[in-house]
């Protein structure tokens, strides 16, 4: 979250400046009554977060379609917007509302930087009631699977003053290895069948892929690794080392406590310095691809695309967006997953921000408790409707056309934390013949189950989006559902995921120092050592200063 919001901080940061100097000017006023239409419904006036393409059918818009004709019909509630937008452009929207303090009844904040700013302006409503008395024992479920962490995200002295989204947990970062190289070669890396691979069993494995070229393309190299190196979340971590510091149970480019219950910045951490120490071991023998550091995004995926290189890092879904690539190329390939086990003969994994937005309410709204009727209706009602077709027919419809889900009231998501493995649990289920495939509630799970299948009646044959769903969901969440079982993670909580003051002002070239520095030390243009001076400059530049903003910003 942290690197995201680095990116987009600069023209957001700019309308907030002017929004904090605006708002102080701008008259409250006094607690409205919410309109009423002619026929006594109740309006809601709403912040639409838009799509480029939401394949809505003809004639229904995003403020009169299946969804918002389902509160009408449920809620007695007539939604009109305020506003719609996408991107950048929904930010500014919002950044304006703030400045002018003229609010639409109900609306989508992305950051929590926005949150403060709407707290510390009075300008939204207290929920924390409404929360206790409206929200059903699912959705309260929900919320408490992350052990509150979405709730106190948006809670400011005691009160919440947000319904947040939730992001499902992920875990960990991945290894994968062409399992049809490893069949040419003879190899076997997992003799005990466990997934866990050593870093001595992976450098062996990679160097065999070196020596023999299994990929036949004359130039074989070794594990490619984005410049960048690190990534702020788990969606982001494609070819990035967060798989080799997790060894060392470091976490790069999060703030967390450390075993003494300091605050740290993982980057700057010990094992973050070990876990730089392998990486420039592997360049200098090889095993790291000798362009390390000057490669696109492009090439490592042309390296890959082409049998160079057969062994990358990332995330369990990187086969539907990213391996499925190979597919393409070559029909023979396959992939297996493996993650690397720690000092601690533990897997080390780091908890995802679960929050990744907010609906807020605007003070003075007269009937609050809607927010929480309509996470109800959609997250819970909805969602969990078996009989979908015969009970919200228009709705089915959508779910077979792939209407967007910008368009429902709330453009967001409210999960479990577990609610990934849950669903991979069906579908293993509806896959092993254990049960129905209509025991699949959610259409695009039940898609799922579906191209696996057909991937397993005809893999020589099967469409590459079969390949890639069979590879992603039962090698990819199908190891960490192993790994959960087997109780094999220790996990780290964030302790900050939000943006200070001078994260805001200095955060762009400490990032900047951070990867250039890194190359340095693993391309040994720098020794292993300079790692101790890169701490002292990132401290120096405003590290320490952010590190103090954090520990203000908790305890405050």
């Amino acid at each position: 979250m942290y690197h995201n919001l680095i990116k987009r901080i600069p023209m957001l940061f700019i309308l907030l400046l002017v929004a904090a100097s605006l708002v102080a000017c701008v008259e409250k006023s006094p607690d409205e009554t919410a309109s009423t239409t002619e026929d006594g419904k109740t309006v809601i006036s709403l912040g639409r977060v838009t799509a480029p393409n939401p394949k809505l059918p003809e004639g229904d818009t995003y403020e009169d379609n299946a969804y918002t004709r389902l509160v009408e019909k449920e809620l007695d509630v007539d939604i009109r917007d305020a506003f719609e937008a996408e991107g950048e452009d929904y930010d500014r929207q919002v950044a304006l509302a703030i400045s002018s303090g003229d609010l639409p009844d109900m609306m989508r904040v992305n950051s929590v930087e926005e949150l403060k700013e709407l707290v510390e302006n009075d300008l939204i409503a207290d929920l924390s009631d409404v929360y206790e008395k409206n929200a059903n024992d699912y959705i309260k479920g929900i919320y408490d699977s992350y052990d509150g962490r979405p709730l106190g995200d948006a809670t400011f002295d005691g009160r919440l003053m947000a319904i947040p989204a939730t992001v499902g947990g992920n875990a960990p970062n991945l290894v994968w290895i062409r399992q049809d190289w490893l069949d040419q070669l003879g190899l076997e890396i997992d003799s005990d069948g466990d997934s866990l691979l050593t870093l001595e069993e992976l450098e062996k494995t990679a160097k065999a892929f070196i020596e023999n070229d299994p990929g036949g393309s004359g130039n074989p190299v070794g594990i490619p690794f984005v410049y960048w190196l690190n990534a702020g979340d788990y969606g982001g971590s494609a070819f990035a080392m967060t798989s080799i510091a997790s060894v060392f149970d470091a976490h790069p480019r999060q703030y967390y406590k450390n075993g003494n219950g300091e605050i740290v910045y993982g980057s700057t951490t010990e094992g973050t310095k070990k876990a730089l120490g392998v990486m420039r071991e592997w360049f200098e023998k090889g095993i790291i691809d000798p362009q390390f550091g000057t490669r696109t995004w492009d090439d490592i995926m042309a390296l890959l695309t082409n049998g160079q290189a057969g062994i990358v890092t990332g995330p369990w879904h990187l086969p539907d967006w990213g391996l499925s690539a190979v597919k393409e190329m070559d029909k023979e390939a396959k992939f297996v997953a493996y993650t690397l086990e720690g000092d601690n003969e533990k897997v080390n994994v780091f908890h995802e921000n679960p929050t990744a937005q907010f609906i807020v309410v605007r003070k003075g709204y007269e009937h609050p408790e809607l927010a929480m009727e309509i996470l109800n209706l959609f997250y819970d009602d909805l969602a969990n409707e078996k009989n979908l077709d015969s009970k919200y027919p228009e709705i089915a419809k959508y779910n077979e056309l792939g209407v967007d889900g910008s368009t429902r009231p709330f453009n967001m998501e409210v999960y479990s934390s577990t609610s990934q493995l849950d669903d991979f649990r069906r579908v293993k289920s509806v896959v092993n013949g254990e049960i129905p495939m209509d025991d699949i509630v959610k259409p695009v799970i039940k898609a799922d189950a579906q191209s696996i299948m057909d991937y397993m009646d005809n893999p020589e044959n099967a469409e590459t989006s079969s390949w890639s769903k069979y590879h992603s969901r039962m090698f990819g969440l199908g190891l960490i559902d192993q790994l959960t079982k087997e109780d094999k993670f220790k996990w780290t909580t964030p302790f900050y995921v939000g943006t200070t003051e001078t994260m805001e002002k200095k955060g762009a070239n400490l990032l900047k120092l951070e990867e250039e520095d890194f190359i340095k030390i693993i391309t040994g243009s720098e020794p292993l050592d300079y790692f101790d001076t890169f701490v002292k400059n990132w401290e120096s530049q405003g590290g320490n200063e952010i590190l103090t903003e954090v520990e203000e910003e908790i305890t405050n």
